[in-house]
């Protein structure tokens, strides 16, 4: 796993190992990274269920002024330390321990961007679209991935979905506020 470009171009990030460890594909991610290209310069972007941190610190490499990356689990974060340490983006960053969902309903951050990715068939992304509304901003932008199979809301608050691309058994759904605008 490596970061595609920006200012840290080619660096290889650390992920853990195991059967239930599911990091995004190098092409999904260069997929969500293409439909979003031209916002996320000076961005906040929440990292939610961040693994090892790779979205997040892809999203500061292309120019995003931070991220908080947010997972319940210890070996997690360490990894998305140890990553965000490997790329020099330590100022750039903020790293919590939490369930996401409580962090949603107990954080005063707001966010541009969020990039949510959770353990499939958990439903813990239906749970935090639920509670995200309030930590984004007026022109916020969620992306979810997911399999194609896994029904998500067409809205709820400010936000509906703008399209949905499709890569194998995998999809990224893009909610915007107001939905679909004349890109």
């Amino acid at each position: 796993m490596r970061v595609i470009t920006g200012s840290a171009r080619g660096r290889r990030l650390r992920t853990l190992e195991g059967a239930s460890v599911r990091p995004t594909t190098e092409r999904v991610k260069e997929a969500l990274f293409s439909i979003i290209q031209f916002d996320i310069e000076g961005r906040r972007v929440l990292d939610l269920f961040a693994g090892s941190g790779q979205l997040g610190i892809e999203a500061i490499s292309r120019g995003a002024a931070g991220a908080t990356f947010v997972d319940a689990g210890a070996d997690s974060l360490a990894v998305v330390k140890e990553n965000i340490a490997t790329v020099g983006f330590a100022k750039q960053s903020n790293v919590i321990r939490g369930d996401a969902v409580a962090f949603l309903n107990s954080t005063s951050a707001q966010f541009d961007i969020a990039l949510l990715d959770p353990p499939y068939g958990t439903g813990l992304l239906q749970k935090a679209l639920e509670s995200i509304d309030r930590v984004m901003s007026e022109s916020g932008i969620i992306i979810c991935e997911h399999p194609i199979g896994e029904q998500l809301p067409d809205s709820f608050g400010r936000f509906t979905v703008h399209k949905q691309y499709r890569y194998g058994k995998l999809a990224l759904t893009v909610y915007r506020t107001g939905g679909a605008d004349d890109e």
